[in-house]
């Protein structure tokens, strides 16, 4: 019965993102919903990895099952979002019949789902990588997630200010679909946020974006989200270029 304690919880991972799939495609009021969904994925994304390893029940089938939830819980659910922003826009918020459609509104309602099949792609190269196992190369599939729902909460949160309007315009989400796509597939090294030591060394810039988090949320809590994903990115990079620039010095 332990063996699938894990796998119960990749399938609550799993259901979280079809649920908040579900809301995202048919109630644009109820989008904060959704994104509380995709958190409860993420954090069962999580436990269930930690429960794999706290009771030594890592499997290859658990292994795939995980890929398939975190493709729907964030590559679906966060696509779909970004199309009811569109819609939104498109004022079309409702129930929508195809052939009442142009096709440019058609293409534009679509376009997000280019996220989708990016997570694919970059969660099967995951799964047959043997490099990433304390690092990821490029974005992983919740930290795209993550990035999404910030813009609902800013959304939710902020109204119909300027900046609000600005980050959830039809050209912005399009501008998040194709950036998103490439960081998830990108040679860009990014660190996880997992602690395998407490050790300050070893964990610098983990315990770094951990203390700006916390002035972020304290400062501006309403962005902070969004803060923290675009400082998670840019951490990202400047770690590399460090390693790179310490290797270089040592030959």
């Amino acid at each position: 019965m332990k063996n699938n304690i894990p796998n119960i919880i990749t399938l609550l991972n799993l259901l979280s993102g079809c649920v908040a799939t579900f809301i995202a495609i048919t109630n644009a009021d109820y989008l904060i919903y959704a994104a509380v969904f995709i958190i409860a994925a993420a954090v069962f994304d999580f436990f269930d990895g930690f429960a794999a390893r706290l009771l030594k029940a890592n499997s290859e089938l658990g292994k795939q099952l995980d890929s398939l939830a975190d493709l729907i819980s964030f590559g679906m659910a966060p696509a779909a979002i970004l199309s009811m922003f569109i819609r939104q826009q498109l004022h079309l918020e409702q129930t929508i019949v195809f052939s009442d459609l142009s096709e440019k509104e058609i293409v534009l309602i679509l376009f997000p789902f280019i996220i989708t099949a990016f997570s694919a792609l970059r969660l099967a190269k995951f799964n047959i990588d043997t490099r990433q196992t304390s690092s990821f190369i490029g974005m992983p599939t919740p930290a795209n997630a993550l990035f999404i729902i910030s813009l609902v909460f800013i959304k939710t949160f902020d109204g119909d200010s300027n900046l609000s309007n600005l980050l959830t315009d039809t050209y912005t989400i399009i501008g998040v679909t194709l950036v998103n796509s490439y960081l998830l597939i990108s040679p860009l090294p990014m660190f996880s946020l997992k602690f395998k030591t407490v050790a300050f060394k070893d964990n610098f810039v983990r315990y770094l974006l951990i203390f700006l988090a916390i002035v972020s949320i304290t400062l501006i809590s309403t962005y902070s989200l969004l803060i923290i994903m675009l400082l998670y990115i840019i951490i990202s990079i400047i770690n590399t270029l460090v390693a790179k620039k310490e290797v270089y010095n040592k030959i």
